[in-house]
């Protein structure tokens, strides 16, 4: 009887053995492999550089607050805010007092700063995105910046729009989605531009 067992238990654990080996090593290898030799950019993370040094990725929010010379990012309910980690949305419901509560000392707050009026601020300077990690602003949100901005950097307004206008990207294949400003990208083009990095 017990050759009979192990005569099916054999084949069953080389299978698995050959399967692990396949699917759980050479298949991951050969498409990272691949990922990084056709897409290296991509498959590091779209990693944006600084002279020389990592500054953070194209595709991953951060904050900019309590520095007004750069363009703010949009709220962040992911963890502290940007955590890669901990993306996610707060999952409060649009009647939610502790939501309402926040958009409402977000409105303030993005009024004050960049002298808006409170009911002409930007929506997406007031809610968080679904993933918490959203890189982009609204070109309304982006405009809704330009005065202080170029006001803080010594420079025209006209020149900061353009930059606005040069890092907005067009809705995906030309009708999904809306345009968007990548925040992190036009900031450090604003730093190339003012000649400082501060």
């Amino acid at each position: 009887m017990f050759s009979a067992v192990a005569r099916q238990l054999l084949p069953a654990f080389r299978a698995m053995i050959v399967m692990t080996l396949l699917l759980g090593l050479a298949y991951p290898l050969v498409l990272t492999g691949f990922a990084q030799v056709a897409f290296s950019d991509k498959a590091d993370g779209s990693l944006v550089r600084q002279d020389g040094k990592v500054v953070g990725s194209s595709l991953i929010g951060q904050s900019f607050d309590g520095l007004p010379q750069y363009f703010q990012s949009r709220p962040s309910a992911a963890g502290d805010g940007y955590d890669p980690l901990a993306s996610g949305a707060s999952n409060l419901g649009p009647e939610n007092g502790d939501l309402l509560a926040a958009i409402e000392e977000r409105r303030t707050a993005a009024a004050e700063l960049d002298g808006t009026a409170p009911g002409q601020v930007a929506p997406d300077a007031l809610t968080a995105s679904g993933s918490g990690l959203d890189p982009q602003i609204s070109p309304a949100y982006a405009e809704q910046q330009v005065a202080r901005v170029a006001r803080e950097r010594g420079m025209a307004a006209a020149a900061v729009r353009r930059l606005v206008e040069e890092y907005t990207d067009g809705r995906s294949l030309g009708f999904l989605g809306e345009p968007g400003v990548n925040v992190l990208l036009l900031n450090l083009a604003l730093d190339r531009a003012s000649g400082k990095a501060d």
